[in-house]
């Protein structure tokens, strides 16, 4: 009797598995919870949008928090979620829960991106539709000519700050948002919008250069290195990408970034982190010349521990630093 059971092409432990037959299991994830009105727990209110209804497709969720003033005009957060590029979503219940309370604690409107995973689009497909998502945004800005507001998100309209307008993300999710904001600085935004400020929580970067405490041995072995060279295996450069090595031999300077403050946090246990510590090194000697805040370290963590355990105490301090960031 022949065996049913599937060939095993390539895997990425613990996120997602490749079969021979083109079939993907993905390992872990969070299941997927529906926007609601007036959150129980933070009040927050949130809403699906439609981007784009071409090809491709792009949505995303927006969080408005309560307000005391009807015509209160609040910071816009567009927010990256994380996952390796191929797991997570917008609407899990995961990312939910996390906008909602940063949302609520800042207060700001949040716009979190549902972008195109791998492997059924292979990058740069997440940064092509992070990148059209925040022009997106950008476009609500339009305020004299009637006609370019047809078809506009009313909450960002009627709630949002374009004086304050600020990019957050976690680890894949941070990777894009420094990407984004490069592009933005080289290329501007819809409207002439300026980006306030971003985040980069735990982001994710490799290189062919071992930095710090990474292992020779395994450096080519690790989920960093796979997540790469499987889901964008066109990339010029591969490994040394500046899209993923931006402290690489090919990266532009790190001066041209496109905003006004920068905020980098990472886990002390994390195999990411000395490349953050470094990409903030490379910012500082770069001749950039926005405010850089302090590296966020948390001690004795390990990789998007804040998600894992969005109510744990470390969790909880972290999006405190966070909201700090958007309202300074």
């Amino acid at each position: 009797m022949a065996s049913t059971k599937k060939e095993v092409a390539n895997e990425i432990l613990p996120f997602i598995r490749l079969y021979k037959d083109g079939s993907v299991e993905r390992l872990i994830g969070a299941p997927y919870v529906p926007p609601s009105l007036d959150d129980p727990e933070t009040g927050v209110s949130s809403k699906d949008m439609t981007i784009s209804h071409n090809d491709p497709n792009i949505s995303a969720r927006i969080f408005l928090p309560k307000q005391t003033q009807p015509s209160q005009k609040l910071p816009i957060l567009v927010y990256f979620h994380g996952g390796a590029f191929c797991i997570g979503s917008a609407f899990d219940v995961i990312d939910h829960r996390y906008m909602s309370s940063l949302s609520s604690q800042v207060p700001a409107l949040v716009v979190s991106v549902e972008y195109r995973l791998a492997p059924e689009h292979l990058l740069p497909a997440a940064y092509e539709d992070s990148w059209a998502a925040l022009q997106w945004v950008a476009s609500h800005s339009v305020k004299d000519d009637q006609s370019l507001l047809d078809g506009k998100e009313s909450w960002i309209l009627d709630h949002g700050d374009f004086d304050r307008v600020f990019l957050g993300g976690d680890s894949a999710g941070a990777n894009i948002v420094h990407n984004m904001v490069m592009k933005a600085g080289v290329e501007g935004l819809n409207c002439g919008v300026k980006i306030l400020g971003a985040f980069m929580n735990q982001p994710y970067f490799w290189g062919s250069q071992i930095i710090g405490n990474e292992s020779s041995e395994t450096h080519y072995k690790t989920a960093p290195y796979l997540v790469w060279s499987l889901f964008y295996p066109s990339a010029p450069f591969g490994i040394d990408n500046p899209m993923v090595n931006p402290m690489g031999p090919y990266g532009p300077s790190l001066a041209e970034l496109g905003c006004s403050r920068l905020l980098i946090c990472v886990a002390g246990k994390d195999e990411l982190r000395d490349r953050a510590v470094k990409y903030h090194e490379l910012v500082k000697e770069s001749g950039w010349r926005g405010e850089l805040e302090d590296v966020y370290q948390v001690e004795g963590e390990d990789h998007a521990f804040h998600l894992i355990d969005l109510d744990c105490e470390k969790a909880k301090n972290l999006i405190k630093r966070l909201a700090a960031f958007l309202t300074k």
